[in-house]
């Protein structure tokens, strides 16, 4: 400590509000892809979510499309976007309850499975669009709803162009529902394969990215539990391995074990022997009415 003439001792300097405003924030766009890149490389293209498109239908059948549609609370004259709608988890409750529903996705066969669904169920308000978030979506005839919805859907490479594509196809309200923490990743699965489980961008990517872009979005939580379900252990152990996609011969030869201890069969169908706990993050905002 100084202890001469206090003149002579220094004083604490504090920035000004040009200095603070200076401070260079995180761009969240960066970090997203930052992300992205520094986690082994999982299948997202279209060929893979055709592979999982019968499987995927059964599997989606949990409590988590009941506890969102009771926050959305959907309304008789409401026109949506379902966009990346998988085989219509979302799309064919909500025509039942809206005037009609879009959905768009880029797997044709989770299109199939959804068609023929709407064949089945007699349902007539949905149309359905082949095309992704890359896509130009004026000339995929995408253009704007009273409510947009993007359903566990919404990894890209690009999030911010993403969610501005989104936002600009919104009237009145839009929906982005992610993970929180692990989501559906079962650690389990990783460490039976003796391969280290790396946490993905869950919500916290997304709202930071909203806020930076000027959108004030409201957050609640679903959880919802489930038990994964195959047609055949042979089902169970085609899905996973597609899942993981480049498993070696040795890591399938763990998988297929796990699956021998785990698998049973449940109601004409396998299961494994455990439940999975999920947590959901589900953002949504109004859309200012000119």
């Amino acid at each position: 400590m100084n202890r001469g003439n206090p003149l002579n001792q220094t004083c604490p300097v504090y920035p000004s509000d040009a200095t603070l405003n200076d401070l260079k924030q995180p761009d969240w766009n960066v970090l997203w892809k930052a992300k992205l890149a520094s986690r082994a490389a999982l299948p997202r293209d279209a060929a893979y979510w055709d592979g999982r498109a019968r499987s995927f239908a059964k599997a989606t059948e949990t409590g988590y499309r009941d506890q969102l549609l009771a926050l959305m609370k959907p309304e008789p004259d409401w026109t949506v976007l379902d966009m990346g709608c998988g085989s219509g988890t979302l799309a064919v409750p909500l025509a039942g309850q809206v005037a009609c529903v879009t959905a768009v996705d880029f797997s044709s066969e989770m299109l199939d499975v959804l068609g023929r669904r709407c064949a089945k169920e007699g349902i007539s308000n949905i149309k359905t669009i082949h095309g992704s978030w890359e896509d130009d979506w004026g000339k995929l005839g995408i253009g704007t709803y009273d409510t947009v919805i993007a359903s566990r859907s919404l990894v890209v490479d690009d999030l911010q162009s993403a969610i501005l594509k989104l936002d600009a196809a919104a009237h009145k309200r839009a929906y982005i529902i992610t993970m929180s923490g692990d989501g559906p990743h079962d650690r389990r699965l990783f460490d039976a394969i003796g391969r280290p489980h790396e946490t993905g961008a869950d919500y916290i990517y997304y709202y930071n990215l909203l806020y930076q872009l000027g959108i004030r979005a409201h957050v609640s939580f679903i959880e919802e539990i489930r038990n994964r379900t195959y047609e055949s252990p042979e089902d169970a152990l085609a899905s996973l391995e597609l899942m993981f996609g480049d498993l070696t011969a040795r890591e399938k030869e763990k998988m297929a074990g796990y699956v021998r201890r785990h698998l049973i069969p449940s109601g004409g169908a396998w299961m494994f022997s455990y439940s999975q706990l999920i947590q959901w993050a589900v953002m949504w905002w109004e859309k200012e009415q000119a």
